[in-house]
C-alpha cells in the first residue's frame, strides 16, 4: 500500500469516529476536514459534540495520549425555528451544512428535525433571533446506552451523507455559474461593434478581448478537469458524472473562443 493510500485509510478511520455534526467547533469546516487535520497532526480533543468518548477513541486509533476536551461536551441538539417570527430571509438555509431547513425567500422556514445535526450554524446569521437550540427529541427518547449509540450512529451516517450531497450540489452550481459567465462573455465578444469612428477602436481591441475569452475558457476547462480527477481519486461516482457532463460544454466553449481569436487576428 502506498503512503497516499495509507494516509487516506487513516483519514477514513478518523472520520468514521467523528459525530458528523459538521459544526466547525473544531476549527475546521466539517468533520472530514477535521479528520484530515488530525491525520496531519492536529489535536484530537477539539470536538465538543463527540465528547470525551470520541477523544479516547481517537487516541487509541492514532496512538496518541488522550487529552481533556478543549471545550465542554455537547449533547445532541436540534434547531427549532419560531415560525411566527421568521421573516423568510433564507440566511439559515444558506448556513445549514446538511440542507436540513426548508423554506423560500419571504416564506416561513422550518427545520427537518430528523435531519438536523444541531450544529448551531443557523443561529448566528438569523437577523431576528428566532432560532432556538433544544435537546434532540430522538436523544431524549433513548433510554439505554444501546439506544443512544444507535441514535448517534444514525445521526453520523445521515450527517455525513447529507453534508457530502450538499458539497456536491454547491460544486455543481459553482461550475454551472462559471460556465454561464463564460457563455455570456462569449456572447458579448461576438456582438458586432458599433458603426462610425468607434468601429476602428473596437476592431483594435477585439484580439485582446478574444485572448481574455480564451484564457477564461481555458481556466473553466481546467477547473472541470480538476473536479473530474478529484472525483475519480475519491471514487465519488456522482461527482464524476457531474464533471463528465460539464466537460463537453467546457471544451466547446474553449474551441469557440479559440476560433473567435483566430478570426479576430486575421481581420
Amino acid at each position: 500500500m502506498t503512503q497516499a493510500l495509507r494516509d487516506e485509510a487513516l483519514i477514513d478511520a478518523i472520520d468514521a469516529l467523528l459525530p458528523q455534526t459538521q459544526c466547525g467547533k473544531c476549527g475546521q469546516p466539517g468533520c472530514r476536514p477535521y479528520a484530515e487535520a488530525i491525520a496531519a497532526g492536529e489535536a484530537i480533543n477539539r470536538c465538543p459534540p463527540g465528547g470525551q468518548r470520541t477523544v479516547e477513541r481517537l487516541a487509541e486509533l492514532t496512538d496518541r495520549p488522550s487529552l481533556p476536551l478543549a471545550e465542554p461536551a455537547q449533547e445532541p441538539l436540534v434547531a427549532w425555528i419560531r415560525e411566527d417570527e421568521c421573516i423568510g430571509c433564507t440566511k439559515c438555509i444558506q448556513a445549514c451544512p446538511v440542507d436540513a431547513i426548508l423554506g423560500a425567500a419571504k416564506r416561513m422556514h422550518t427545520v427537518i428535525a430528523d435531519e438536523c445535526t444541531g450544529c448551531e450554524l443557523c443561529v448566528a446569521p438569523c437577523p431576528v433571533d428566532c432560532i432556538d437550540l433544544l435537546p434532540h427529541p430522538a436523544w431524549q427518547a433513548a433510554h439505554s446506552d444501546a439506544e443512544r449509540d444507535a441514535y448517534l450512529a444514525r445521526r453520523a451516517e445521515n450527517g455525513r451523507q447529507r453534508f457530502q450531497a450538499r458539497q456536491r450540489r454547491l460544486e455543481r452550481e459553482a461550475r454551472e455559474k462559471r460556465l454561464e459567465r463564460q457563455r455570456r462573455l462569449m456572447r458579448q465578444r461576438q456582438r458586432p461593434s458599433s458603426a462610425g469612428s468607434s468601429r476602428a477602436g473596437a476592431g483594435a481591441a477585439q484580439p485582446r478581448q478574444r485572448q481574455m475569452a480564451v484564457k477564461a475558457a481555458e481556466q473553466a476547462l481546467k477547473r472541470v478537469r480538476q473536479q473530474l480527477e478529484s472525483a475519480q481519486r475519491r471514487a465519488d461516482s456522482e461527482a464524476e458524472a457531474t464533471a463528465m457532463a460539464q466537460l463537453p460544454e467546457a471544451e466547446r466553449l474553449l474551441a469557440e473562443a479559440r476560433k473567435a481569436l483566430e478570426e479576430a487576428q486575421r481581420s
